[in-house]
């Protein structure tokens, strides 16, 4: 068993990444009495639209700005799929089923990703790490469920067949947009790729923010802004650069595995700052999913 050093560093910055949704997802969970999920959604992809357009224009850049326009089709597609589109199809179904059970269905999504992954850019195919996506999506499964579960207390969880599509087109959505970005960013810097995806991201959910205001939408508290924004700089803005980076490293359907798995470090930091209850399925998630990326990164 031999791990490229590729495959190496961009695991690793993957993980880094799913760290880090992780944190400003628990933070963005702290503020949601003080500002609403599209609010939030905005607030992250215009701090990270802010972030990126400065790490363009730096000076010291090793290489000049380059995106050309075939990439462009494809960077735009995967944001307006996987952000824009997905996000609001998981909102939406969120809304009619409640998190505990849209969230495990959505989180799904690296089972597409590594299927679309075969048929449209050639991924090899390996039973291990069809194994091993399967271990992990059934752990991430098992600890938002757990998670979500203790939340969900309002009945907003109730079963429906709309709320299930919606949850499962989520999943769809994310993990096209994963491949769509894994096709952009292959001839480019991440970092000139991911600035392009905020820039329509940005452009796209502004209006929709603005619509919801005029149409009786409360606005973020003061407080919740600014949080929300540090949050941001970390979760939406370095976190999805650093998952950029790891897509064009090791490639959409490792990738996804290791993006998906956020909830395993959201566990411990909601269990000793939020003072969330666990359960023996949490535990149990978190080990399946820790088997789960070891056949899919190590077994190869």
């Amino acid at each position: 068993m031999q791990i490229s050093p590729d495959m190496l560093l961009g695991s690793l910055i993957g993980l880094t990444a799913a760290i880090l949704w992780a944190m400003s997802t628990n933070v963005y969970k702290s503020q949601s009495d003080e500002a609403t999920p599209l609010a939030i959604s905005t607030l992250k992809t215009w701090m990270s639209f802010v972030v990126m357009s400065i790490l363009v224009m730096l000076p010291f850049r090793t290489t000049p700005f380059f995106v050309p326009s075939s990439a462009v089709i494809f960077l735009a597609s995967s944001v307006t799929i996987g952000l824009v589109i997905g996000d609001l199809s998981f909102l939406t179904a969120q809304e009619r089923i409640g998190v505990s059970y849209s969230y495990p269905i959505a989180a799904t999504y690296p089972i597409f990703t590594y299927i679309i992954a075969i048929f449209i850019v050639d991924e090899v195919v390996l039973w291990s790490r069809f194994i091993g996506i399967f271990l992990a999506v059934a752990g991430v499964m098992l600890i938002s469920r757990a998670q979500a579960t203790s939340d969900d207390e309002d009945g907003s969880g109730n079963f429906d067949r709309i709320g299930f599509l919606l949850a499962l087109f989520t999943a769809i959505c994310w993990s096209t947009g994963s491949v769509l970005l894994q096709i952009g960013v292959a001839d480019i810097e991440p970092v000139d790729a991911n600035w392009v995806r905020m820039v329509f991201g940005a452009g796209i959910i502004a209006p929709l923010f603005l619509g919801s205001i005029k149409r009786g939408m409360p606005k973020p508290t003061r407080r919740a802004t600014k949080i929300v924004l540090v949050a941001a700089f970390f979760g939406m803005a370095m976190g999805s650069l650093l998952y950029t980076y790891a897509v064009k490293m090791i490639g959409a359907a490792v990738a996804s595995v290791l993006g998906s798995i956020s909830p395993l470090f959201a566990l411990p930091i909601s269990i000793f700052f939020l003072k969330e209850k666990f359960t023996q399925w949490s535990i149990l998630g978190a080990l399946l999913t820790v088997a789960g990326v070891i056949l899919v990164v190590l077994i190869v």
